[in-house]
């Protein structure tokens, strides 16, 4: 998606810009098998933890990116995500800016309650 710059970050089009899908292919091989990153270090707020596992439970993210949110195969992992990042992610796909592989996440988020200019979602 970024070489076909489907989805938009210049420094990711730049560095995909003319890999066959063989090297693509042979790049995400290598990037699969590094380690999933490491929790922050930091006490997370419980209400807030809770809150998020409810949504995600009632918006199904469980079942795409799997109950621990690791993600398989063309499904992202979203466990130790950066917020910002996730937010960012789920607005783009929300005003269609971000495309997926299929047209589940605009689905999805399309009736949430996540806008393009609230801080929290």
């Amino acid at each position: 998606m970024f070489r076909d710059k489907l989805r938009v970050s210049e420094r990711m089009n730049e560095t995909t810009e003319g890999l066959t899908d063989v090297e693509l292919q042979k790049a995400a091989n290598v990037i699969s098998k590094l380690p999933p990153p490491q929790p922050v270090s930091d006490s997370p707020d419980a209400a807030r933890m809770e809150r998020g596992r409810a949504l995600g439970e009632k918006n199904r993210c469980n079942f795409c990116h799997q109950s621990n949110y690791a993600g398989q195969e063309n499904v992202p992992r979203l466990a130790g995500q950066r917020e910002d990042y996730l937010l960012k992610a789920l607005r783009g796909y929300k005003d269609n800016s971000r495309y997926a592989y299929d047209a589940q996440m605009a689905e999805v988020i399309y009736p949430s309650s996540i806008s393009p200019t609230s801080s929290r979602g």
